[in-house]
């Protein structure tokens, strides 16, 4: 290891890249306006309660990130990268989390390696970096196992591992309120999984069942209760909608085949894809238990491989679903990382570095040329290519670090933080690869945002604030967030279904009923596919177009 002062330099560095891209890039549709704009409606309103999104009430997920986040609002103001902060902040606390249960296992070197491993797993930090609730969901459960794993520690005395418990319990409340049952069902279902193929039950008698679950209801259920009171139809719609039915069911229209995960854990665990291949038999088999019959090394496989399966085997499939998995992962990582001999690492990284270079060759040769081709009306030319000009970069310093880490790893012989080095390298280039990839996807922006359209709409008379700003046939979930205000939704319904119906004078309901609202005002605006736009006008409506682009429409009545 290289000395105190190299790895807090290493720490800050990868500090700033982490939080470096937060303010660069639009909020795009639909997942970072959606989110976005609850925290910022629930700041407005001090309505803490009842989540609400364009003013309806929205029940799909608790409320643990929109506090965060309208807190946020309230100390720093409502922006794009406050809107960012919670994701980003808590993927970088998983990485503190699982480099601190290294730590209390195995030292500042295993602890060191571990935080390097998660710091540049690809998807692990590349959620990090959007506007969803999955990142947050990761690191509650991520601090729950790095609390679970310290606790079971053979030194740990029982007052110390009756904190860490009660820490581990704490954490699955903040998993609860991040994104609801799924918070206790994955850790309790990866534990169960350990149980049977360990044969250690032991383990259930030090886990202060009563006192954690005691902890758990104090932290859980004063908002459950308070929002099913003041909401009767919270209740039905969340545990049953959302939990059974989204799992058991296609309803949400998320599906995929059994192996739709496949791809997405081996790309998502670059660069240490090859190191998990190569090294879980082993973790697995030298995972030695301890004096109290308990082996991490295990656990955190049985964790990672029933994260997965769960969700392979679940009706509703978005990729960022298995996150929870690369945290406990990358503590395994770290593990092999110190234990593997640099020549086999060295084997190891090459088809990573030789990948990287190839796809960053093609990118300078090839990007350009055929990029015009896969675009389209929604998508012109020009936003592939200025994505392109982020994309050839960011594989190039992926390139540069697989090499870097290639001959870092060939010196360690000779170099006692060759190792070190070597991982370094694989960290670091992953994440400013994936810095600048994100970066450069604000190229797309004007067909995944609101926030051009209505600059240009704006330009150079400012919206009336007292008239209405519609949204006709379609809802895209950035434009009350650059608005700073809701819109009336009119003959759409979707996911905010429950919220119309709990309160249906919100919304216009059909195109003929807005119609005759529309034409009596004295001024309002509205935002309307093309297509639509095309048949008002051809039917008489009085519009006056403000601006437009491939996906929309923005007009006024006057």
């Amino acid at each position: 290891m290289p000395s105190k002062g190299v790895r807090w330099a290493l720490f800050a560095l990868l500090t700033l890249l982490w939080f470096a891209d937060l303010g660069m890039r639009r909020l795009i549709h639909p997942d970072e306006g959606r989110y976005a704009e609850i925290a910022r409606e629930m700041y407005v309103t001090g309505d803490w309660v009842t989540p609400r999104v364009n003013g309806v009430k929205y029940f799909e997920k608790p409320p643990m990130q929109y506090w965060v986040t309208a807190t946020a609002y309230r100390l720093f103001g409502v922006e794009e990268w406050t809107a960012r902060l919670w994701p980003a902040l808590a993927g970088w606390l998983a990485v503190v989390a699982i480099g601190y249960a290294g730590f209390a296992l195995g030292g500042i070197e295993l602890g060191t390696y571990a935080g390097l491993a998660l710091a540049g797993m690809l998807w692990h930090a590349a959620i990090a970096q959007i506007v969803t609730l999955d990142s947050g969901l990761a690191f509650f459960l991520a601090l729950a196992f790095a609390a679970f794993v310290a606790a079971q520690r053979g030194p740990a005395t029982d007052r110390e591992r009756r904190a860490w418990m009660w820490l581990a319990w704490a954490a699955l409340a903040g998993a609860t309120l991040s994104k609801g049952l799924i918070g206790v069902v994955l850790p309790g279902g990866a534990l169960v999984v350990y149980s049977a193929l360990t044969r250690d039950f032991a383990i259930w008698r030090r886990m202060s069942l009563v006192s954690g679950l005691v902890l758990f209801l104090l932290l859980t259920a004063p908002w459950f209760l308070a929002v099913s009171v003041r909401n009767d139809e919270f209740a039905r719609f969340f545990f049953i909608h959302e939990h059974f039915e989204r799992y058991l069911t296609t309803e949400h229209l998320r599906v995929g085949p059994w192996y739709y995960f496949v791809p997405v854990a081996l790309v998502g665990s670059l660069p240490w894809v090859t190191v998990i291949a190569y090294g879980a038999g082993r973790s697995w088999r030298e995972g030695e238990p301890n004096a109290l019959g308990f082996s991490w090394q295990r656990f955190a496989l049985a964790w990672a491989a029933f994260v997965f399966v769960f969700f392979s085997a679940s009706g509703s499939k978005l990729a960022s679903y298995i996150l929870p998995m690369f945290a406990p992962l990358a503590l395994v990582v770290g593990w092999l990382l110190l234990r593997l001999d640099p020549r086999v690492l060295f084997r190891l990284t090459l088809p990573i570095a030789i990948a990287a270079a190839v796809a960053a060759a093609g990118l300078f040769l090839g990007f350009d040329r055929y990029a015009p081709r896969i675009a389209g009306s929604q998508i012109p030319a020009s936003a592939l290519l200025a994505f392109g000009a982020w994309l050839k970069p960011a594989f190039a310093v992926a390139a540069i670090g697989g090499i870097g880490a290639l001959f870092a790893f060939r010196a360690a012989d000779k170099a006692s933080t060759g190792r070190f080095w070597g991982v370094t390298a694989l960290s670091l280039s992953t994440l400013a690869m994936l810095q600048l990839a994100v970066a450069g996807f604000d190229a797309l922006s004007p067909v995944r945002s609101t926030s051009a359209i209505l600059r240009a709409a704006q330009t150079p008379t400012p919206f009336a604030n007292d008239a209405p700003f519609y949204q006709v046939g379609m809802y895209d979930q950035t434009a009350p967030f650059y608005l700073a205000r809701t819109t009336r939704l009119v003959a759409f319904r979707d996911e905010l279904a429950l919220g119309i119906d709990a309160e249906p004078s919100k919304q216009v309901p059909t195109l003929d009923a807005w119609i005759p609202e529309w034409s009596a005002l004295s001024q309002g605006y509205a935002m309307i596919a093309p297509e639509l736009y095309q048949q008002l006008a051809s039917q008489g409506v009085p519009m006056r177009e403000l601006a437009r682009d491939t996906r929309r429409v923005i007009v006024s009545r006057r």
